[in-house]
Formats: C-alpha cells, sequence, structure tokens
C-alpha cells in the first residue's frame, strides 16, 4: 500500500486530522520563503500534542547543516526532506551526522534522467514538477506516462511522487507510478497552509485504495 504525506502543515487541527484520516507521514516546511513556512517553535509545540508518533518530517531548502540538525533535535523529527540545490557532498556530509531519513526532492525537466539519481546517498529519492520560481507546492504535475516506468524500475521501493498531486488524480497516479509514498501539500488546501478536511480526507482514501 502507497504510503501518504500530508506536507506544509501549519496547525495542529490539520496534524491531528491528517493522523486520524491514516497519513503515514506529516510534513513540516522550515523555508522561510514559503508560504507554509513554520517556525521550530511552532511545529514542536504542534508535534508534542499528536496522539502518536507519526513520520514526522522536515522540509529544508538549501540550510547550513548545523542549523537543519539543530531544528530537527529540538522538533523531534524522524526525517528530513530536501528541496533546494542541495549537491551529493551536501547528502553525503547530512549522512554521516544523522540517523534520520533523508528525502531529497529531483525536479522532472524534459529529458531527464531518473537513472542519473541512482548514486546519490540519500533514502528516498522525490520526484516533483520543475518551476523556475518556487521550491515545490506548484500544484503542476510533470508527464508519469513519460517518466513512471522509469521510476518504478530504478526505484521501486523508495520513490516519493510529487506535483500536482490531488483527490481526483491519486489514484491514476499511483497505478502510473506505482511509488513507495505520495506527498501533497496544495493538493489538499483551501489556501496556502490552510488544508480542506474533505480534500485531505478524499485524498488519503483515494491514494490507499489504489
Amino acid at each position: 500500500m502507497t504510503r501518504v504525506k500530508i506536507c506544509g502543515l501549519t496547525n495542529i487541527d490539520d496534524a491531528m486530522l491528517a493522523v486520524e484520516y491514516g497519513a503515514d507521514e506529516l510534513g513540516f516546511n522550515f523555508y522561510k520563503g514559503s508560504k507554509r513556512y513554520l517556525s521550530p517553535q511552532n511545529t514542536r509545540e504542534i508535534i508534542d500534542q499528536l496522539p502518536i508518533s507519526s513520520g514526522n518530517v522536515g522540509v529544508f531548502v538549501d540550510e547550513p547543516i548545523d542549523s537543519l540538525l539543530e531544528i530537527a533535535e529540538f522538533v523531534g523529527l524522524n526525517g528530513i526532506q530536501l528541496h533546494g540545490d542541495e549537491d551529493e557532498v551536501y547528502i553525503k556530509t547530512l549522512r554521516n551526522r544523522t540517523k534520520r531519513f533523508i528525502v531529497k526532492a529531483f525536479r522532472v525537466v524534459p529529458n531527464f534522467l531518473v537513472g542519473g539519481v541512482l548514486d546519490w546517498p540519500l533514502d528516498f529519492p522525490l520526484f516533483d514538477t520543475h518551476s523556475s520560481h518556487q521550491y515545490g507546492g506548484t500544484g503542476a504535475t510533470f508527464d508519469w506516462e513519460e517518466f513512471g516506468t522509469d521510476i518504478y524500475l530504478w526505484f521501486p521501493l523508495t520513490a516519493y511522487l510529487a506535483g500536482g498531486l490531488n483527490p481526483d488524480n491519486v489514484a491514476d497516479a499511483i497505478r502510473i507510478v506505482k511509488p513507495y509514498a505520495v506527498d501533497v501539500a496544495s493538493g489538499v488546501e483551501s489556501q496556502p497552509g490552510k488544508k480542506d478536511p474533505n480534500k485531505m480526507k478524499s485524498f488519503i482514501e483515494n491514494a490507499k485504495k489504489a
């Protein structure tokens, strides 16, 4: 069964509903340039109130490693998601300093070589839609038919799929790409940072049934 990550959470009510509806992972954005930015202090307050230990993932964009690790420890993160221009040296250094799982986002462009990701020192690759003006959360999809076979071929047990997912298309995306997990933010929102309960519930249900 495909795992579901609800990302860009900014308040306890949405986080509690995500857990209640069956989300496997919760994403908190520590990039100050994001509309879904949440401070480490506020994130910790949310996590401390959750009824179960969920897979809490911090989203970072080109964050200095010392700062990233300090936030991860303070908040109590299970995983780290890198959504910037972090290179292999950065990830290798981070890998040597933490046991938390590492997700790295790759923005899919025409002629993108999925197999080129294989040697990166990370736990999970995340394939997202390319945007020249923002890091994720674009609400746009990439061509699943074109890249889905290669994603499943190279990463049958580890690939995250993101970019333009919503309750209406997530089942098709899963059938085509067969990812390990799907990651959604804007597709289940009423506005940036505020989740729509019905969309979130439907997304999780449709993903789990696919």
